[in-house]
């Protein structure tokens, strides 16, 4: 009878505490953007492959998780996101949004559409929830702006004064800590650990 009642309770225990532990080397690695003055610069640039990145004074929203990404495990996103759209390029919206017939490793990783399918992908999405204790240092976000400008970020290790996790993002002025994890319709919530 314990036995069954503890296995109910993990079936409907909260949807965090069933998922792994949250990257805190990543939320560290966000946290370590904000002392980096970056403009943002949403221009196409060729870049290196694999490992590459725009210059380091400029990026977006996405260059945020790919830095820190990099960062905290050495983990390339660039390769990773390009190598599966290789294999699997019906799987993201790229045709469907931006009209490209194939992948292209300069930009596909820097947008956050892909990011949300690659991560989606990996397994690594949680239930999108109106309860700030779900959210955990690391975590990974997206929203629709405005109901259609994508926009991601990470989850802060710091909190508002009303306890709703800050997000580290890119929303036009460089890397930068606010309390906005509500403030649009989610699209997405992941926490993802690469493999080693």
């Amino acid at each position: 009878m314990k036995t069954w009642i503890f296995a109910l309770t993990l079936l409907f225990a909260a949807p965090a505490a069933l998922a792994q532990s949250a990257p805190n080397e990543l939320a560290q690695a966000a946290n370590d953007r904000l002392s980096v003055r970056v403009v943002y610069t949403p221009a196409y640039v060729g870049i290196d492959y694999p490992n590459g990145d725009v210059p380091a004074h400029t990026g977006v929203c996405t260059d945020v998780i790919i830095r820190s990404y990099r960062a905290a495990y050495g983990f390339d996103l660039q390769r990773a996101v390009h190598e599966d759209m290789k294999a699997n390029f019906e799987a993201y919206p790229s045709a469907r949004i931006w009209g490209l017939k194939r992948p292209d490793k300069n930009i596909d990783h820097r947008r956050v559409p892909n990011l949300e399918a690659y991560f989606k992908r990996q397994g690594a999405s949680l239930p999108r929830t109106l309860k700030a204790s779900d959210y955990l240092p690391g975590d990974v976000v997206s929203w629709r702006l405005g109901g259609r400008i994508a926009h991601i970020g990470i989850v802060s290790t710091r909190k508002s004064k009303y306890g709703t996790p800050l997000i580290i993002h890119n929303i036009g002025s460089g890397a930068k800590e606010d309390d906005i994890l509500f403030a649009s319709p989610m699209t997405g919530h992941y926490r993802f650990t690469p493999p080693e």
